[in-house]
């Protein structure tokens, strides 16, 4: 049965051809001279307009606005030529309702007039007989009512139809905007994980490189000093490890490996211990905390230790010798405030390749999009008088 259902409904006009030959074969049998009834006059029109019609159903799929128009044109030929109500008529229903489920709307209404007039035109061409005015316009209503229903059903299919398209294609275009929107959640994601890795790699292995160069220049004179930088570098590379560690870790699908434990994200509690890290290093830094500590958003705390950070190593990177830096928090009603500074002497071009005093550089790109992202301000730029000053001031709750 589902092979039979598929063929017709690939094939329509066959199906519609059939009930053609049906309908043609009803018409031409209520013809009374085919049932040795007398001839009645005007029979060959009768037979005739009955062909037209069959045709009218077999090809309404196909053409429905022609056919439309040959159905009317048929059922004006028969109002002149006395072709008397016959089954075939039966087309003129089925050709309304086609063209009203799939006809434009010029075809739809004109079917619609057609229709409705069909009723009153054949009740004046042959008044139903012994009848009075008042019984013929009752005859006439009771009529038009086939014709109106066939209309309405085909309208009512068509504008089903046209909800339901819509509904698909809503459903297509939400589909497309979640796509998009989760490339642009990974590209987003990727950015953030890119700044994460560009903070630690950036800060941990400068301070491996200064301990580095100072173990080796002091290796010979001075072993304790090389031990003590040397065990500087390797807690530095285990913490740049664990860091890293997490970070690769969203990207994986729960592929964690057994007894493996992520590190916590940074939070301001500790940039002191970031500050006694880059000492030891062989930068001074003053560290101080103004206002009440109190818990802040994950965001806020990971950004303002991620740009302390960033600051200190700009500073170590291009500051130059014997250059200094200050880190101060203030914490505020409705914020955080942090205040950066070095005197550094560095060379300007310097200043440019990584969080350069222009803005242009990668290191304060990462920062000022950190700080947009909470909602904050920063300000970056040379000091009056030499060095470097970077303040930002992220609020508690985002801007919207």
């Amino acid at each position: 049965m589902q092979r039979l259902y598929d063929f017709l409904r690939r094939h329509p006009t066959w199906v519609d051809g059939f009930w053609a030959v049906i309908l043609l074969g009803i018409s031409v049998a209520s013809v009374s001279s085919l049932n040795g009834a007398p001839p009645q006059p005007n029979e060959g029109a009768t037979v005739f307009f009955a062909v037209v019609l069959a045709v009218v159903v077999a090809l309404r799929r196909r053409m429905p606005e022609k056919m439309l128009v040959l159905a009317i044109v048929a059922g004006v030929g028969q109002l002149v030529f006395d072709a008397k109500v016959n089954p075939s008529d039966f087309a003129m229903l089925v050709i309304i309702y086609t063209v009203a489920v799939t006809g434009p709307r010029w075809a739809s209404r004109l079917a619609l007039v057609g229709g409705l007039c069909a009723a009153p035109l054949s009740e004046l061409r042959w008044p139903t007989p012994q009848t009075s005015g008042a019984g013929q316009i009752a005859v006439t209503v009771f009529q038009m009512v086939p014709f109106a229903l066939a209309w309405v059903l085909g309208d009512s299919l068509r504008t089903r139809r046209a909800y339901l398209a819509q509904l698909e294609e809503r459903a297509d275009r939400l589909e497309k905007e979640r796509e998009a929107q989760s490339k642009v959640a990974v590209a987003a994601e990727r950015a953030r994980i890119a700044r994460e890795l560009h903070d630690v790699v950036a800060h941990n292995v400068s301070v491996m490189v200064v301990q580095a160069d100072g173990a080796a220049y002091v290796l010979d004179q001075a072993p304790d000093q090389a031990r003590k930088a040397l065990e500087t570098i390797s807690g530095t590379g285990r913490q740049a490890l664990a860091e890293m560690r997490r970070l690769l870790g969203v990207l994986r699908t729960g592929e964690h490996e057994e007894g493996g434990e992520y590190v916590p994200q940074p939070d301001v509690d500790q940039i002191e211990d970031l500050v006694e890290q880059v000492r030891t290093a062989g930068l001074p830094v003053d560290f101080k905390v103004e206002g009440t500590p109190r818990p802040l958003p994950s965001g806020v705390e990971l950004t303002a230790y991620r740009i302390v950070q960033e600051a200190l190593t700009n500073t170590r990177k291009h500051g130059g010798q014997n250059a200094g830096a200050s880190v101060r928090l203030v914490y505020f009603d409705d914020g955080l405030g942090l205040l950066v500074e070095d005197d550094g002497k560095g060379a300007p071009h310097e200043l440019y390749e990584d969080g350069g005093a222009d803005g242009r550089g990668h290191g304060l790109i990462g920062m000022r999009e950190r700080v947009g992202m909470v909602g904050g301000t920063l300000d970056a730029g040379p000091r009056p008088g030499g060095g470097f000053r970077i303040s930002a001031l992220l609020p508690l709750k985002p801007a919207h």
